[in-house]
């Protein structure tokens, strides 16, 4: 019996949601979004619907790539479908747009923070991949590459897609590329709430 597993799904919860509310920070921000993110806004634009409706409903197509990688989702996986979508219309339905460039600044770096903190609480919590991770972790593993180049090959395609298709590209996108990393390095081991081994 896994006593942590109250913290882990509350770990999970929070963590998804505010995800949501980070995208919505950098987003308000106006200086460029994450890889992804360009891609959603893309699509946003071209199919007239919010973006966390977008979010969501890449993340659907994408488990469904899951299947011929034969990728098995958990119940975080499912969360992480939904919510993050969710938190990030609510966020928007709320915030206002930065205006002046210290504003933008503020919204960006605390966006780029609070994502890297969430992603590493989020992987803390143990209870499967979001549907991007494992698109990853599959084609990883199907092609025998490493998880660096199949990372960087996805994240590019998104980013150039979703560039065409009229996403905000710009500074914002660079400055979370080069921070949200070491951000979540950080907190990873402060954050995970995964089952120990038993010795």
């Amino acid at each position: 019996m896994d006593r942590r597993l109250p913290r882990r799904i509350i770990q999970l919860l929070v963590s998804l949601w505010m995800f949501g509310v980070s995208i919505g920070l950098i987003l308000r921000a106006g200086l460029g979004l994450p890889p992804w993110d360009v891609l959603h806004q893309g699509l946003a634009h071209r199919f007239g619907l919010s973006i966390g409706t977008v979010v969501i409903a890449v993340g659907v197509l994408l488990l469904l790539l899951w299947i011929p990688l034969r990728e098995k989702p958990g119940f975080g996986t499912l969360a992480n479908t939904v919510l993050i979508g969710l938190s990030l219309n609510w966020t928007l339905s709320w915030m206002p747009a930065a205006h002046g460039l210290a504003a933008q600044i503020a919204m960006l770096v605390g966006g780029v923070v609070l994502n890297g903190i969430m992603i590493a609480s989020y992987i803390g919590a143990g209870m499967g991949p979001g549907p991007r991770d494992g698109l990853m972790t599959g084609l990883t593993r199907v092609t025998g590459r490493s998880t660096r180049l199949v990372r960087t090959g996805i994240e590019v395609a998104a980013l150039l897609a979703g560039w065409a298709l009229g996403g905000t590209l710009g500074v914002g996108t660079m400055v979370y590329a080069l921070g949200v990393g070491p951000v979540a390095h950080h907190f990873m081991p402060i954050l995970d709430a995964r089952p120990r081994p038993a010795r």
